[in-house]
């Protein structure tokens, strides 16, 4: 039912007969496609990084407002959740407005939030405007810069999403950085007023995300528009090579119409201006009903329809995965500022601190495991799976240590493990194919945003009652092997039926 990343270069038709290579656009994998790895990774470096940084800011809250660990928490859970939760629903303003017009708006709305958040009175004034609104903000911007590298690579796609996601590496340790000097030297009403100016660069990542044009522009007169028209603009390419099946959509209905209409209505009015200004809100408003009601039937049949992600199996084993991965990530981020401070290892830690470590070896492992899983002899799920056992190993092992040295030794392997989330936008692709992605990549953030939000505010709960935080890793650390091994059984039950029903049929004929 989907279509693997092979088939791209084909047109997506239900007919065998009628795929035929493709001439390649020349911004796949070279050109432009590198401007958008480069806009991808500012945008994981100003979303994701200073996500990641926040345990800084959450240190500052609980001297602030006195709460409990687990209701401060929130904070932080929430803003991270909502990033990755809204997802689905992003998928509808993609396949409507297109990526470009997301991530600017979200860029916007996220530098609102992060504003609004240093006149906060309360921690639950914090709820609404860091985790809600600089939450949706971020989702709005970070779904877009995924799926539009996706879109512009086949070759090295794991490569350039390695490329593009290692600016949550480098966010990390810089946002880190920027976040303690400003709380020193400004407090952090102050820090986050101008962490807010700094977001407004999500606007610029968004407008570098260009569509794809079905090809170069040729033969147009200068005063026509150029005949180049952009692919995904409501983006979907369900039924033919870079949405060229979806203008053709457009064009035999209402804008034609619309057109002779407006030609035959200029020919001896007295007031050509104002006619002309009503037709063209005419025609604007007939554009706008078509790419909504167009945006909303492809998400909608994505979810719900014939061809629904959910009748995917495996994909639906993936989901299962999500829901218990991001946590055993993220608890460490937001808690080891305190728990560094509760072994009495502050000093050290200030010199070099151990989420840098976490961040630093991020970065490398997105790369490298990105490279190694381009490899031909190499499979991304296997890399994938490895890198996933050795992230479960390391959780478990790091309540065991209490220096400094055994714990920056189990970060690093926390780092470079996680680089596996390079991996996932491929590994999503592989399983629904090029023309689900936005929606496909939508619901595994949306799990991991559940995973985000509930993850710290169940390790602070857990320490309000033990006053330890060893429970809570342990705890995540079970249900994210749960999570694995469901990604391992569900190939093998397929296995199990495939056989079962060759046998089947055997004994028939």
């Amino acid at each position: 039912m989907y279509t693997s990343h092979e088939d791209i270069g084909y047109v997506l038709d239900d007919d065998p007969k009628a795929k035929k290579p493709l001439k390649p656009h020349p911004d796949i994998d070279g050109g432009w496609a590198w401007v958008m790895v480069l806009s991808s990774f500012f945008v994981h470096m100003l979303i994701m990084g200073s996500q990641m940084a926040l345990g800084v800011l959450n240190v500052e809250w609980l001297e602030e407002f006195q709460q409990s660990r687990g209701l401060t928490a929130w904070v932080s859970s929430l803003s991270m959740g909502i990033t990755l939760i809204v997802g689905p629903f992003i998928g509808l303003f993609i396949n409507t407005c297109g990526c470009r017009q997301t991530a600017i708006i979200g860029g916007l709305v996220n530098s609102l939030g992060w504003v609004l958040s240093a006149y906060a009175p309360n921690v639950q004034t914090l709820f609404i405007t860091f985790g809600v609104a600089a939450g949706l903000g971020s989702g709005m911007a970070y779904l877009p810069a995924v799926v539009m590298v996706g879109r512009y690579f086949q070759k090295r796609r794991a490569l350039a999403q390695g490329l593009s996601t290692t600016g949550t590496g480098f966010g990390t340790f810089l946002m880190t950085l920027l976040l303690k000097y400003l709380c020193a030297e400004y407090g952090w009403r102050k820090a986050m007023f101008i962490q807010g100016a700094v977001s407004l660069n999500l606007c610029v990542c968004g407008a570098l995300m260009r569509p794809l044009s079905p090809g170069k522009v040729e033969n147009c007169p200068r005063e026509e528009k150029p005949c180049a028209l952009p692919a995904y603009s409501t983006e979907s390419v369900k039924s033919g090579p870079l949405g060229l099946t979806e203008e053709q959509d457009r064009q035999p209905g209402n804008e034609e119409t619309v057109c002779d209409l407006q030609a035959q209505e200029c020919q001896g009015q007295t007031h050509p201006r104002k006619n002309m200004c009503a037709f063209r809100v005419l025609k604007t408003v007939s554009q706008l009903t078509v790419r909504v009601r167009k945006g909303f039937g492809d998400w909608y049949s994505g979810y719900f329809g014939t061809a629904s992600l959910f009748t995917n199996r495996m994909f639906v084993a993936f989901i299962f995965w999500a829901l218990f991965a991001y946590s055993s990530f993220v608890i460490p981020f937001i808690h080891l500022p305190e728990i560094v401070s509760l072994y009495g290892l502050s000093e050290q830690n200030d010199m070099f601190p151990l989420t840098s470590i976490i961040a630093i070896l991020h970065i490398f492992g997105k790369v490298i495991l990105g490279a190694v899983a381009d490899l031909p002899c190499i499979s991304v799920w296997n890399v994938f799976l490895i890198a996933n056992f050795t992230l479960v190993f390391s959780i478990f092992l790091l309540p065991l240590m209490h220096t400094y040295a055994s714990l920056a030794v189990i970060c690093a392997l926390i780092g470079f493990s996680s680089g596996y989330f390079s991996l996932m936008p491929v590994v999503t692709e592989d399983l629904v194919g090029t023309e689900h992605l936005a929606n496909a990549y939508g619901i595994i953030i949306c799990a991991n945003g559940i995973s985000a939000l509930l993850g710290p505010p169940f390790a602070g709960w857990i320490f309000d009652i033990t006053q330890k935080y060893d429970f809570s890793f342990y705890i995540c650390g079970l249900l994210y092997m749960v999570g694995i091994l469901f990604l391992l059984i569900q190939p093998c039950i397929q296995m199990v039926e495939q056989s079962r029903r060759k046998y089947t049929d055997g004994a028939h004929v």
